[in-house]
């Protein structure tokens, strides 16, 4: 089965206990626009928010499901790690470092990092989070920060960097990625292995650490529920599944969610994988000036509208 290559990383999506500290760290502290309030459509009773560019471009959203009674994350192997957020410049480090101080946020040095400055940082919750300069970066273009975030366009987060990820046995993870998923080993750097796909670059990066003498670890709130690659369109997504079936491995096959279309599966480690489309897109069925505002959900979910909205907590994203 013919495919094309990966185009990058299409988003990421991890676990929160609390939706509205959530909303105001990613929008009023990282000033990333939350573009879609919706469910998480295996479970609806709780939030599933999408924080991204201006519009919600495929390779900046960072989401996160609500879980109340999510506890602590116990860190460990066969994770995903750290999620990487890309910005323009060098100098945009600088304004983050004193962004940080004001509002408090653990955060640590600038170091390089394969070539690029980078400044790692946790949330209120652990998550555990890189911001990368893309000063020197080809390859996957970066989104466009929306102009009425708090943080200035010129400094602002514009898409999803490299993604780590930590496990017990890096050989068979690296063998799904560079024989299943097409990457290409890029290198071997103080014992991470960097692969890549499409256009390369920062928004097509996976960094891949070996620690096989760390327990596995329990995910809770902060951790990473899985990681998403980009695929073109609908007839592409399809391939993958042909694909993904005549290799025997076992997945969740073509999954409808509206925003984009899914294919969900695990690399041997445990870690879960998803192919997503890069449409349709955000704005469907909300304008581009009101993205975010409003509980969306899908049409197939709207006659359940009122026992939906009674099951949830009341978030107001309204500004």
């Amino acid at each position: 089965m013919q495919v094309k290559p990966l185009k990058g990383i299409h988003h990421v999506s991890a676990i929160t206990a609390n939706a509205k500290k959530n909303y105001e760290f990613y929008t009023k502290v990282l000033g990333l626009r939350l573009v879609k309030k919706t469910v998480n459509q295996d479970d609806t009773s709780m939030y599933h928010l999408f924080y991204a560019d201006e519009k919600g471009n495929p390779g900046t959203d960072l989401t996160f499901f609500e879980i109340p009674h999510a506890g602590n994350t116990y860190r460990g192997t066969n994770s995903i790690s750290t999620t990487s957020l890309r910005v323009k410049n060098d100098e945009a480090l600088k304004f983050w470092e004193q962004r940080f101080q004001d509002f408090n946020v653990e955060y640590d040095a600038i170091v390089k990092e394969n070539g690029r400055a980078t400044i790692a940082f946790r949330d209120f919750e652990g998550q555990q989070l890189k911001l990368v300069s893309d000063e020197n970066n080809t390859g996957v273009s970066g989104g466009n920060p929306w102009d009425k975030s708090p943080v200035p366009v010129e400094q602002g987060i514009i898409g999803l960097g490299p993604i780590r990820l930590t496990v017990s046995r890096s050989e068979v993870t690296a063998k799904i990625l560079t024989s299943v998923l097409g990457f290409s080993e890029l290198k071997n750097e103080d014992s991470v292995r960097i692969f890549t796909t499409g256009e390369g670059g920062s928004g097509a990066e996976v960094f891949l650490e070996e620690k096989s003498d760390l327990p596995r670890e329990r995910p809770g709130r902060g951790s990473v529920h899985h990681v998403a690659f980009r695929v073109e369109d609908e007839e592409e997504l399809m391939k993958w599944v042909n694909l993904l079936n005549e290799k025997g491995i076992p997945n969740s096959g073509f999954v409808e969610r509206y925003y984009f279309k899914s294919l969900y599966f695990r690399e041997p480690n445990g870690i879960l994988f998803e192919l997503a489309t890069d449409g349709p897109g955000f704005e469907g069925d909300e304008p581009f000036e009101t993205l975010g505002e409003r509980l969306a959900l899908p049409p197939y979910f709207e006659n359940q509208r009122a026992q939906i909205e009674a099951n949830l907590k009341p978030l107001e994203t309204k500004e």
